[in-house]
């Protein structure tokens, strides 16, 4: 999650009910939710993690998610231009700005409007996404399922709507 001296400000908000974390939290994530409903940048995927480990830290609902999960994802552009890690252990998330070695999934975009769109659709029709030459998934695809409900339950929480239907190349 956030780092240590963060997660203890933070600590008081524990004490809250889940709403005002919530709050606290839809606050913090502007950025996020003009990625989500506008123009889509570089920043999303890098923005989209750290408004999940704000999440985490904020709300006792959203943690749920990951009680007794462990797990690596790393996401990246074909052209590693774009290289982030998440990491699910010890009932925390942990976000690192480069590719992890060891990861359980390993997702490769081809723009991250692809990734947008293939975590954030209704339907998260992951084979379309794979047969189009957007993305291509090396590890366990039920990781990325889960993470594809965690970003969807994200925006729902923090009433992002989300605007985009289809990627742009």
């Amino acid at each position: 999650m956030a780092s240590t001296p963060k997660r203890a400000m933070l600590k008081p908000v524990l004490l809250l009910p889940d709403k005002a974390g919530q709050f606290i939290a839809r606050l913090s994530s502007t950025r996020l939710g003009r990625e989500l409903s506008g123009a889509v940048t570089d920043d999303f995927l890098e923005l989209l993690l750290r408004g999940m480990d704000l999440a985490f830290c904020l709300s006792r609902g959203y943690r749920r998610n990951i009680e007794d999960f462990e797990g690596t994802y790393v996401f990246r552009t074909a052209k590693d231009e774009v290289a982030m890690s998440a990491v699910f252990a010890d009932r925390n998330m942990h976000v690192s700005g480069r590719a992890v070695e060891d990861w359980d999934l390993r997702v490769t975009f081809k723009n991250p409007a692809a990734l947008i769109s293939f975590l954030l659709s209704k339907n998260q029709d992951i084979l379309n996404s794979i047969l189009a030459n957007e993305v291509t998934t090396d590890g366990n695809l039920n990781y990325l399922y889960k993470f594809g409900f965690m970003a969807r339950d994200l925006t729902r929480r923090l009433g992002i709507p989300y605007a985009h239907s289809t990627p742009s190349s």
